[in-house]
């Protein structure tokens, strides 16, 4: 279908009829080779609450907005590289069914659809899209993605220290790494992960822990790597710094290694 509709008329009219419903705020859509498969209106679980979206898939990017006009106007664009997306079936919950994960390195997050076939058709056309891209290319799926953010009304308290209760004046926050949500106590340092963000970004306690282990082991491994050339060089001493100090956070009483979206975790877990 991709081969017979590419550099024809009809989808080249659907293309510019997508640019048109987005705008000035949108990015051009419209390159050779470059194919619209399928639309539709997919519910996607947002921090403060569902919302309705409007997604586009083409045979090599996924684009979704915010519906101002239905089939008239959008805003919010977002462009997805297929290459980079995972998809990850989920349970349904009282609140949403038809449920899956959208998984990418820069950003995951959980949308629903209308119905159990409508949710086939959406993974079985896009596995379909990566499978061929994933082919073309060369590469290999993608392993490395971002924690989706667990929505605020998912818990009361804060998902780290178990004690902080939300309120209207302590706010709830989302560590960059995990996804959880957690009070300010426990989310008050920062960390620099190139992969989502080229500025530093709010981690919990556990993770921000975590992460100076991981920069550290990984600065011990180029430190090895770098010894044998450094001796051969006459008077080199290699200098030391050992400034990474562990902060003294009360103990996180949330298991590091449990994943949120699984059927045996449930929402209510979190407020037993």
């Amino acid at each position: 279908m991709v081969d017979h509709l590419a550099n024809t008329e009809i989808n080249s009219q659907r293309i510019a009829a997508v640019e048109n419903c987005f705008g000035a705020s949108g990015q051009p859509l419209a390159l050779p080779g470059r194919v619209l498969l399928g639309e539709g209106i997919l519910t996607k679980e947002c921090r403060k609450k569902p919302k309705p979206r409007i997604f586009f898939l083409f045979n090599d990017i996924l684009v979704y907005g915010s519906i101002v006009i239905n089939k008239r106007k959008y805003n919010s664009q977002h462009i997805i590289p297929l290459e980079d997306v995972t998809l990850e079936t989920l349970p349904d919950t009282l609140q949403m069914k038809n449920r899956w994960m959208i998984k990418t390195s820069k950003k995951s997050f959980v949308v629903s659809a209308a119905s159990l076939t409508e949710r086939k058709e959406w993974i079985s056309h896009l596995e379909e899209c990566i499978r061929h891209l994933l082919t073309k290319t060369g590469r290999q799926p993608s392993t490395e993605h971002a924690a989706p953010w667990i929505p605020d009304k998912a818990t009361d308290i804060c998902m780290r220290c178990t004690q902080t209760k939300f309120s209207t004046l302590t706010r709830r926050h989302h560590c960059r790494k995990c996804g959880f949500v957690v009070c300010a106590d426990c989310s008050r340092q920062r960390f620099l992960m190139p992969r989502l963000s080229p500025k530093p970004l709010r981690v919990c306690n556990l993770c921000y822990r975590q992460l100076l282990a991981e920069k550290k082991k990984e600065a011990e491994a180029d430190r090895r790597q770098t010894e044998p050339i450094c001796s051969a060089v006459q008077g080199y001493e290699p200098s030391s710094d050992d400034s990474d100090k562990s902060d003294d956070d009360k103990a996180d009483q949330w298991p590091a290694d449990t994943a949120f979206y699984t059927s045996q975790v449930s929402w209510s877990s979190f407020h037993s």
